[in-house]
């Protein structure tokens, strides 16, 4: 006798080789479940081993149609992605008619950040102190706003990778990949006033770090983004409040002010333009939001 491809003895195999807890087994089951019942309405013959590639496909397009969202979608053709492999290994099957077929993309939540006019009241409004501590609070913030650096990039920063002659810093990112990023004129103004500041502190210790703690020492992301947070508590309608939405903040201006998208993608460090590519979907909103608004039809 033939054997075939069943959804009964995928879930022993999840159960007992691979250990996959019950509520992960039940949910495999129930997916599977799902396709089998939607191949089955097509034509009552088919089985596992006989659908091909259009008919997972027409199921992707059918539960599309039904207002399914994209992360059950995915979670369906992972179910039925993970049973083909299965029944290849154990000669079940001859093909894998699952395996050319894609995931639809995840709806990606819009980036938060800063308006231009909120950041130039956090920067130029508000009444900083000539203290050490303001004027290295008030440099983090257009660091992280006027350079796009991530949180990481700005604590691992050393004197010696700031060009003020050129006003470039020279910036590790992720995978150790260096890049170069400009900066402006007030910036350089206000590290130079804030390292000034800095160097005169007793106990300094830092070895070479831009940014020092409270005791003299290379100052650590978490209290950056503690110093970020208690910054941006007054801007309203944020849902985060970290260094990364100045970094949403510096690419959503830049774009807003007619910077090309691969500049942008540079600046920031990305190793895919379509990691840049969420940004413009911020502008585009903006602009949706400005257009109803002024439009007198609206």
């Amino acid at each position: 006798m033939t054997r075939m491809l069943e959804i009964d003895a995928f879930m022993e195999y999840l159960r007992f080789e691979r250990n996959r807890s019950p509520r992960t087994v039940g949910e495999y089951q129930m997916d599977l479940q799902a396709f089998e019942q939607y191949f089955k309405s097509l034509d009552a013959t088919l089985t596992f081993g006989t659908v091909d590639t259009d008919v997972i496909r027409g199921w992707m397009e059918d539960m599309m149609d039904r207002g399914n969202k994209a992360t059950s979608i995915c979670r369906r053709l992972s179910a039925v992605k993970s049973l083909y492999r299965f029944g290849l290994s154990r000669g079940l099957v001859n093909h894998d008619p699952a395996h050319a077929i894609h995931a639809p993309k995840k709806h990606r939540r819009l980036p938060q950040f800063v308006s231009e006019e909120d950041m130039d009241r956090l920067l130029d409004n508000v009444e900083w102190c000539d203290t050490y501590k303001d004027s290295r609070t008030r440099t983090i913030l257009m660091m992280l706003y006027e350079t796009g650096l991530r949180v990481s990039e700005l604590t691992g920063l050393d004197d010696k990778d700031i060009d003020f002659s050129q006003r470039e810093l020279r910036v590790t990112g992720k995978g150790n990949k260096q890049r170069i990023v400009p900066f402006g004129e007030e910036l350089a103004e206000q590290m130079h006033k804030y390292m000034q500041m800095r160097d005169s502190q007793p106990g300094c210790k830092a070895d070479g770090a831009f940014l020092h703690n409270d005791r003299g020492a290379r100052i650590a992301p978490i209290k950056v983004r503690q110093i970020v947070k208690a910054q941006l508590a007054g801007v309203d309608n944020l849902a985060k409040r970290s260094p990364h939405v100045l970094r949403h903040s510096f690419a959503t201006a830049m774009l807003n002010n007619g910077a090309d998208l691969e500049s942008v993608q540079k600046l920031l460090g990305h190793a895919s333009l379509a990691t840049t590519e969420i940004y413009t979907h911020t502008t585009f909103e903006q602009l949706k939001k400005i257009y109803s608004k002024a439009h007198p039809r609206q």
